[in-house]
């Protein structure tokens, strides 16, 4: 089973730039997309369900704004969209495709590297999102949470950390967070327990400003955060960086294990 995540920085922009012909050739099972930007209405047939694949969405009600998805070639059994909290729900920010007992998640954590603001908006989407994770976790449900979850987790996760360690991303706060949801609730990164070690090759975002991209200033923000046993079957994972789709770059893991 292959899964994708991507933060797609805008559906049609990513598109333009050639995310549907790249994703064919993929034989993906399951894609997550985030920060869609746009509505229904706005989707062609092919945003709507590429080649052997259908999409679900959740949109937010902010027109060119945040959104999330997920494209599958099996027909989930039950969709959950959002977390039945309203302000983060008209964000756009969750979306759930159920398989028998497997969950796969499309999440798009707030970032708040904006405003101060936005960045008490991220923290109180952490705080009411945590219970949630913990319910998952209780479920009894083998789970696979993708998306941009905009923390960088340790030293390893992002080139300059110490001179972003009072930045968002990177707040003591944040990474401590991220650290229960793996420590306390017993999830897995997926990335991380496959190659411990891996620094510069494993970044997923890279800013539009200065030489960025060229130079591989790069955060790993995005990530598959799995429930134990489903962890336990990843067999390979990389992060495609041959075609640049949007700031972000397609984190793939394959598991062993098929979609019920």
């Amino acid at each position: 089973m292959r899964i994708i995540s991507l933060n797609l920085n805008g559906i049609r922009a990513a598109a333009s730039k050639g995310v549907f012909p790249w994703l064919a050739a993929q034989n993906v099972d399951i894609l997550c997309v985030q920060e869609l930007k746009a509505q229904a209405s706005d989707l062609t047939a092919d945003m709507l369900a590429p080649v052997g694949l259908q999409g679900y969405f959740h949109y937010a009600e902010k027109k060119g704004y945040s959104g999330v998805g997920i494209y599958t070639r099996q027909t989930p059994d039950e969709l959950v969209t959002g977390l039945g909290v309203a302000d983060i729900d008209a964000e756009g920010r969750y979306l759930e495709a159920r398989f028998g007992p497997l969950s796969v998640i499309s999440l798009y954590q707030p970032s708040g590297s904006s405003s101060a603001e936005r960045q008490q908006a991220k923290f109180r989407f952490m705080e009411r999102f945590l219970p949630h994770l913990e319910r998952l976790a209780q479920s009894g449900r083998e789970v696979v949470l993708c998306g941009d979850w905009n923390i960088a987790h340790t030293e390893k996760d992002l080139k300059n950390w110490k001179s972003n360690q009072k930045n968002s991303g990177f707040l003591p706060e944040e990474r401590a967070w991220l650290g229960e949801v793996f420590n306390r609730l017993g999830y897995v990164d997926v990335y991380r327990h496959l190659y411990p070690d891996h620094t510069g090759e494993a970044y997923t975002w890279w800013s539009n400003r200065g030489q960025a991209w060229a130079k591989n200033v790069g955060w790993r923000i995005d990530y598959q955060i799995a429930t134990p046993g489903i962890a336990a079957q990843a067999v390979s994972a990389h992060v495609y960086k041959g075609q640049r789709f949007s700031d972000h770059a397609p984190l793939i893991i394959d598991y062993h294990e098929h979609i019920p």
